[in-house]
């Protein structure tokens, strides 16, 4: 055989052998970006429930600060008109 036909397929060879060895990174590269957005999409879902959970506290809280403001700002026989009705009150 020529040397020329053995360069030829030197070159064939290394060019098809380059080719796959970077066909194979950009798949791994691929794989690695798309666990990476999984874990990002599982975080934001913790983040976004745990928000919900969050603001229904701030809610129940502030309704309980406001009952406890109007408590505190009424005159004192109101109150006790009130609370008198709720113990008379039918269960």
């Amino acid at each position: 055989m020529p040397p020329e036909v053995g360069f030829i397929f030197g070159l064939l060879f290394g060019t098809i052998g380059t080719l796959l060895i970077q066909a194979f990174g950009r798949r791994k590269a691929r794989v690695a970006v798309k666990a990476a957005n999984l874990d990002a999409e599982r975080s934001i879902k913790l983040l976004d429930s745990e928000n919900e959970r969050r603001t229904g506290q701030i809610d129940r809280l502030q309704e309980r600060i406001q009952v406890l403001e109007r408590i505190t700002t009424d005159p004192a026989e109101r109150t006790a008109r009130e609370i008198e009705a709720l113990r008379l009150q039918p269960n």
